[in-house]
């Protein structure tokens, strides 16, 4: 049974939420229609052992909330509402989400949002506010840089640079002179880009030459593999990271970051996520709470005026409004909660809101049930359920060794809550170099890595229709996508938007 209650603060295990009131008033999501999300990962250390002598104790969670409320008004999105412990601070956003660690930051936006417009202020807010500058810079070099997305829905509505992707990887150039794009996918159909800098990214590069776009465009985004190599601290970084990508996914050494991005979301499966569905659902169990009361003061009460109203006039505000005790009704009548549930995280914190007429978003804090392994991963999601543009996304850092599921199992679990059409899924697996040094390792995981593989390759009820490696210095990536066995086709990407 729900719990209804859902107090402005609230600690668990020195996690707490906090709520910005004033940020949640007048929210529409009426004119919603972009729910593909652009997000940015920016790192400034490979991992929080490595933050330099000039930084702050803590880094960037040093940075004051308003600093960054100041960079998010340059991004046109607000703080709603923030999860804290002693490893990471998780907003959520009015458009998506912000996870702020000590070393790095991951940014992901929708909607018609200028993410990349925000990252000089990013950049800015490192060096002054945390302390990661050298000889008084006004900006922060950053370790290394990812930005990534799939392709928009209705491009022609962004704004510079988001635009094109061609647009986007000209900003970023103007940024970095080290960095790689990519298109993985058909052109034609289901697509996803990413650009990424390679470790030790440099600031204010030439512009990247007409001629590179022009061959870009010839190839259609074809991609090369590209060799990452981190710098010395090896012995540092593998005790944090276990040569993931993650940095601060604990100690073991097969580290995984799981994105899934849905499309044309079953009708019924998205009623879920409408105000007014949210709403029926919390009357529902709220009177299943209200009968029960009363009938436990029936033995007392002689009265004949005992009534239970049929209407929603006995139902608390804020179980008929948007906002976050909605959303916390909606995360445990949906399934979400269950993915990583708390019998086995007692520590985890998930922050949610619905918004009216319809739309939702969470933040979920997991810390390590290992009292080994001080560390806390995190997963997002954000639906936007209308049917002419229905979406939604899930992503975690939860490694599969520590929940005792194996990732087609999460992903299993999540396509079930929505059942889209038709999905991508993009996952990046740790090979850390570590087990080159250890006879037989290797080719252990190589062998685990393919059971895996085949496993996520059988999605029950979809038919996998792409499935795209890069092999990376250090880490696999691989990109799937899916289609529901009886889906009819739906929205196809546009061309032009690359």
């Amino acid at each position: 049974m729900v719990d209804l209650k859902f107090p402005s603060e609230v600690s668990a295990a020195l996690t707490t939420l906090s709520i910005n009131h004033e940020a949640t008033v007048d929210l529409d999501s009426t004119n919603a229609f972009e729910g593909p999300e652009k997000l940015l990962e920016v790192w400034f250390t490979p991992s929080p052992e490595l933050l330099p002598a000039s930084a702050q104790p803590d880094g960037l969670k040093s940075v004051p909330e308003e600093r960054w409320k100041e960079m998010l008004d340059i991004v046109r999105c607000k703080v709603l509402s923030t999860v804290r412990n002693e490893h990471v601070d998780a907003y959520l956003l009015s458009e998506s989400s912000m996870f702020v660690f000590p070393h790095k930051l991951i940014l992901k936006t929708c909607g018609t949002t200028t993410l990349l417009v925000g990252l000089p202020e990013l950049l800015r807010i490192a060096a002054v506010e945390a302390g990661f500058t050298t000889n008084g810079q006004a900006v922060a070099v950053p370790y290394r840089v990812f930005y990534s997305r799939k392709s928009f829905m209705f491009p022609d509505k962004q704004m510079h640079p988001h635009k094109s992707w061609k647009d986007e990887v000209e900003y970023l150039d103007e940024w970095f002179n080290n960095g790689s794009a990519y298109m993985i996918g058909k052109l034609n159909g289901e697509h996803w880009y990413l650009y990424l800098t390679t470790p030790g990214a440099e600031l204010s590069p030439p512009l990247t030459p007409t001629s590179e776009y022009e061959e870009m465009e010839l190839e259609h985004g074809q991609t090369e593999t590209k060799i990452l190599q981190f710098p010395g601290e090896q012995d540092a970084i593998f005790k944090n990271i276990g040569g993931g990508r993650d940095g601060g996914s604990g100690n073991g050494i097969f580290d995984e970051t799981l994105e899934v991005l849905m499309t044309d979301l079953d009708p019924v499966k998205a009623r879920q996520f409408y105000l007014e569905d949210a709403s029926a659902v919390a009357a529902g169990q709220y009177r299943k709470n209200s009968i029960c009361s009363s009938m436990e003061e029936e033995a007392t009460d002689d009265s004949d005026n005992k009534s239970i109203d049929s209407g929603y006039a006995d139902i608390p505000e804020d179980l008929k409004s948007e906002g976050h005790a909605l959303g916390k009704v909606v995360s445990e009548a949906c399934g979400l909660n269950d993915v990583y549930p708390r019998g086995k995280y007692p520590a985890a914190c998930v922050d949610s809101y619905i918004f009216a007429p319809c739309g939702y978003s969470a933040n979920g804090v997991i810390p390590s049930p290992d009292p080994k392994v001080a560390t806390t991963h995190y997963f997002t999601v954000h639906v936007t359920p209308e049917p002419h543009c229905s979406y939604a996304s899930f992503e975690t850092n939860v490694p599969g060794r520590q929940s005792g599921r194996e990732t087609a199992e999460i992903l299993e679990h999540v396509v079930g809550i929505f059942r889209p059409g038709h999905f991508s899924v993009t996952l990046f697996e740790a090979k850390p170099a570590a087990l080159e040094s250890r006879p037989g390792r290797e080719q252990f995981h190589d062998m685990s890595a393919t059971k895996r593989s085949k496993r996520m390759d059988k999605i029950p009820g979809y038919k996998r229709v792409d499935k795209i490696v890069h092999d990376l210095d250090g880490y696999d990536l691989v990109f799937r996508y899916y289609e529901r066995e009886d889906w009819k086709g739906g929205h196809k990407p546009l061309c032009r938007a690359f």
